[in-house]
């Protein structure tokens, strides 16, 4: 399946319109930019950093949650979920409504159509939040960018189902699970403390199914390296096909500085690294070389 190439970048200042908790020092920012909000594919990203003084210098990539739009169906701002994990974020969560933001964007590739079948999305700590954009998607429920107007009355073009495997250390992360449900997404948890949901590896949900005979048309994951990694082995023992959303730390966004390769699995077999901003952020997983 074939990535979709990004849009024309554009860095623009935009206005914070919400700010608000949605889960253990998470949060939901949305932005008032109907130009991005047009064009924005699931799976691209945006960087973002506020405009008050220099500290952080740089800014930081967040994937596109949602779109927002008005009573006519219009695009009209974006969303974004981030946890608070240092100063960059921590300035993030300071803001508020009215508070100016800048951003850049859309930036990487977005997912390719929506394959036949059953999805399911596996996703690590905030390795969640490119997929409620993507299961309204690829379901049928809303329109992304240039994608085709969702119509779930034409079968064959959308995905039967969508289900996301959701690993969190705590019940207390877990971020959206209602928006997800909202959309027609179902959820199903893995905590690693035993507090919601199964008490393990998030991993170790996708794996009950796939031994039971469950084969769905594509899996999708997004979160930490390890947890990528042992996804990896697991849809390659059971020949799943299978993309990741990769979250390699970026600086600039668009390949200038090359703080966000990845070693990449090439056509002949060799192994060369990729930089994730502009190449990616989403690989198949029998191409990522994990030495984790």
């Amino acid at each position: 399946m074939e990535a979709v190439a990004p849009a024309c970048v554009a860095q623009r200042t935009v206005t914070v319109l919400e700010n608000v908790t949605v889960a253990h020092e998470t949060f939901r920012i949305r932005l008032d930019d109907p130009e991005m909000a047009r064009v924005i594919l699931p799976g691209q990203f945006l960087m973002i950093r506020g405009t008050r003084g220099s500290d952080p210098l740089m800014g930081r990539p967040f994937a596109v949650y949602d779109v927002a739009r008005d009573a006519s169906g219009t695009a009209t701002a974006v969303d974004l979920v981030y946890l608070v994990i240092g100063r960059g974020t921590a300035a993030l969560a300071a803001l508020r409504a009215g508070d100016r933001v800048t951003v850049w964007g859309p930036l990487g590739h977005g997912f390719g159509p929506p394959p036949e079948g059953p999805v399911i999305f596996v996703a690590g700590g905030i390795g969640q939040t490119p997929f409620l954009a993507l299961g309204k998607w690829w379901l049928g429920r809303a329109p992304f960018g240039a994608a085709e107007p969702a119509s779930p009355n034409s079968p064959g073009r959308y995905a039967s189902s969508a289900t996301l495997l959701y690993g969190v250390r705590t019940a207390a992360l877990a971020a959206g699970v209602d928006d997800f449900e909202r959309a027609g997404i179902a959820v199903e948890l893995a905590t690693d403390d035993g507090t919601a949901g199964h008490h393990g590896f998030v991993t170790h949900l996708l794996e009950r199914r796939l031994e039971r005979g469950e084969r769905p048309a594509k899996v999708i994951g997004c979160g930490p390296p390890p947890m990528l990694a042992a996804l990896s082995r697991l849809v390659e023992r059971y020949e799943v096909p299978c993309d990741l959303s990769l979250e390699n730390h970026m600086a600039c966004g668009f390949g200038a500085c090359f703080s966000c390769v990845a070693p990449i699995r090439q056509p002949d077999g060799s192994t060369d690294l990729r930089r994730v901003c502009v190449e990616g952020p989403i690989f198949p997983a029998a191409d990522v070389v994990w030495s984790v």
